[in-house]
């Protein structure tokens, strides 16, 4: 477990003079899949058996069992199926979480958007902070009283448990800690790596990348600070409305952003299998997430019932269970995207996933306007709804043009 990068390659370096056909060299660091590609092959070309496997629990999980996730090179799983699943973290009936993911870099494929996702429900736990101190004015010892209470429902999960205690803790002066941390953001890949794989797969994975972009604009506190004095925005008004329902409301907005966010990492799960030949468990990687990782939840249960009823299944919010729930976040939702717009608190993550959902239960959208646009500028042809589709058409917009149409490809 080094540092991603050239430390693992040279790691392997050295490693490599003293080992025979047949050894096996794990890699449970947070490398990137690309990498792990083009190291199996090499190991494999010598004779060794290479295993990338992703691996989340931090402290506790090194403590109490880790979720583990190896992928690379099949042969070796026999041999580490014993040692892995023994250590890894157990759910309530003793299945371990980790089993064979697949080949090549599927492990810490896997283990990437793991990290994405926790990216998103990292932001969209501050969002909802920002909220309750900022619109609700609440002191840190309410809001760890409503982030507890949340984690009893259908909220319940590793993040939102420990936010509560953040919030809680106090240092030997007596003060609340996280009035002391800067509210600066760090990062070290793994979610950018996830927007950049989306964007590449033409995947929307709105959340993760809204995530990302907020912890690039938290990491400018010089320019926000200079900006706290020039751009002018709302004033938050004492608030005067019903806290408590204000309060479900919010969790409700904060509970449909994590589903939709877990929606969309599997989409992109599956896309990226489909194209690598990976052929991914979907429910198996719900199961491995369900303990010992960062982002085990209560719905993650939800998530395996779902793939193990339809393992086709395109989209988990087209499951019942994940449709129902988010129609009853639906109101909730909704008035807190409303609420943090005419306040002037910044919701990216709970606010794109409120757009993602709309834009997705819309059989017609308006991107006809954009392939319009494309085709007058750039005569870069359209699709008719009256024609067969992969005919293409071009229209002389302007009269003067012509009838040449550039080629017709989507990247």
């Amino acid at each position: 477990m080094v540092r991603a990068g050239k430390p693992v390659d040279d790691t392997i370096a050295q490693l490599v003079p003293h080992l025979e056909v047949g050894d096996i060299i794990v890699d449970g660091g947070n490398s990137n899949y690309e990498d792990t590609n083009r190291r199996v092959h090499e190991m494999e070309a010598k004779g060794i058996l290479f295993s990338g496997t992703g691996v989340s629990g931090g402290e506790e999980g090194a403590l109490k069992g880790p979720s583990i996730m190896p992928g690379g090179a099949k042969g070796a799983w026999p041999y580490l199926k014993d040692i892995f699943q023994s250590i890894a973290a157990k759910v309530e009936d003793g299945s371990p979480c980790c089993d064979w993911v697949g080949n090549e870099g599927a492990g810490h494929y896997v283990k990437m958007v793991h990290n994405g996702h926790e990216y998103s429900c990292c932001q969209t736990i501050a969002e909802a902070y920002d909220i309750m101190k900022n619109v609700l004015h609440m002191s840190n010892d309410e809001m760890a009283e409503v982030f507890a209470e949340w984690n009893k429902g259908d909220l319940d999960s590793y993040l939102i448990e420990i936010t509560a205690a953040i919030l809680a803790k106090k240092d030997e002066n007596g003060q609340h800690v996280v009035d002391y941390i800067l509210d600066t953001a760090g990062q070290k890949g793994t979610g950018k790596w996830t927007g950049i794989n989306a964007l590449d797969l033409g995947v929307p994975v709105t959340l993760v990348t809204e995530a990302v972009f907020g912890r690039c604009l938290s990491s400018q506190k010089e320019d926000r600070v200079l900006a706290s004095h020039i751009l002018k925005g709302p004033h938050v008004e004492e608030f005067k409305g019903d806290k408590k329902k204000f309060l479900d409301d919010l969790r409700d907005a904060v509970y449909a952003a994590f589903l939709v966010s877990c929606a969309q990492c599997f989409v992109l799960m599956r896309t990226a299998s489909n194209d690598f030949n990976w052929d991914l468990n979907y429910g198996g990687v719900a199961l491995m997430w369900r303990g010992g990782c960062i982002i085990r939840s209560k719905y993650l249960k939800n998530i395996f019932e779902a793939f193990q009823a339809n393992p086709k299944l395109p989209n988990l919010l087209f499951d019942e269970f994940f449709a129902d729930k988010i129609a009853k976040c639906n109101p909730g939702w909704r008035r807190i995207v409303v609420q943090s717009a005419q306040t002037g608190v910044p919701t990216p993550t709970i606010s794109s996933g409120l757009a993602y959902f709309d834009g997705l239960r819309r059989a017609s959208g308006p991107a006809n306007i954009i392939q319009a646009q494309r085709d007058y500028f750039g005569a870069h042809t359209y699709e008719r709804t009256d024609k067969t589709k992969g005919e293409w058409f071009h229209t002389n917009w302007t009269g003067h043009g012509g009838s040449t149409a550039s080629n017709a490809y989507v990247v």
